[in-house]
């Protein structure tokens, strides 16, 4: 039987904090209990925020928590035509358009909020003029490919995914998948082929992932990410979504908000063991 695959997929956009120490101490012990396979993923799709002192930064973090990974490491910015190549099979579906919106457009046309928070898209783009499209095309403005969210579902109808604990003795849980709630979900952003929905996807399934281990904040997304399986035919893992880490004031640990990173607590004199026992993995 083919084992059981799980992966830790950082973002190098900063540094890791006790929350990433939490998903991958989870993700590398249930690859452990399940005699399964233990990868390291870095997702540099974002050109602009992705700096290589923050991936090798992300190795020393997770050597000094004593986890091991196989090599190599896949880095998604080397796998852009990858990514592009299934964005133009969405394509020829009739399934993606071009949309020219900036930020301050988006939020001003739109009339609800997705899962995260974030103003779902009104369609503006989706009833532009063909020939003005090509146009703006050739002129090489920023453009970014949205889903048409609507006849996508639509070619695929009801959606559901396995939510449960690694382990085969627990019965899975069956989810159904909400993606209308997204609104047009960009597939391919300005400036890059892919997002994130896009390439964690395709990553997943080219890396035989079986078992996908996410913060609970990032439950909602599975709705486009089934969705997508489902279009480009692949593979569905188990899903499992544990805890999140928070700080005094209630909100979950972010590199947005400046959480202290692992690289602080070193300096502060933690050892990887209280790290691993405050988290709840200690040794032995």
């Amino acid at each position: 039987m083919t084992k059981p695959v799980l992966r830790f997929a950082p973002s190098p956009n900063g540094r890791l904090h006790l929350g990433h120490a939490y998903s991958a101490l989870f993700t590398a012990t249930w690859a452990e209990r399940l005699d399964g396979r233990f990868l390291v993923r870095i997702e540099d799709t974002d050109p602009t925020r992705s700096k290589p002192e923050f991936t090798e930064a992300i190795f020393a973090d997770l050597a000094w928590l004593g986890l091991a990974w196989e090599e190599p490491v896949w880095h998604q910015s080397t796998r852009f035509p990858v990514y592009a190549a299934h964005a133009d099979r969405l394509k020829a579906m009739g399934l993606l358009y071009p949309c020219f919106c900036s930020r301050t457009e988006v939020a001003a046309g739109a009339g609800a909020t997705d899962p995260d928070g974030a103003p779902v898209y009104g369609g503006t783009c989706r009833h532009l003029d063909p020939g003005r499209v090509a146009e703006r095309l050739a002129a090489g403005d920023p453009v970014q490919w949205r889903l048409r969210m609507d006849e996508a579902v639509a070619r695929t109808g009801v959606l559901t995914y396995s939510v449960g604990q690694p382990t085969p003795l627990d019965r899975p849980q069956l989810r159904y998948a909400r993606p209308l709630r997204w609104g047009d979900a960009v597939i391919q952003r300005k400036g890059t082929p892919t997002s994130y929905h896009l390439s964690v996807v395709i990553d997943d399934d080219a890396q035989g992932v079986t078992h996908v281990t996410r913060g609970r904040d990032m439950e909602a997304s599975t709705d486009i990410h089934v969705l997508l399986q489902l279009l480009l035919g692949l593979a569905q893992p188990l899903y499992t979504f544990h805890r999140l880490l928070r700080d005094e004031t209630g909100r979950k640990l972010s590199k947005s908000r400046q959480s202290r990173s692992l690289a602080d607590l070193r300096g502060e004199g933690w050892t990887a063991n209280a790290v691993r026992a405050h988290l709840g993995f200690a040794e032995g």
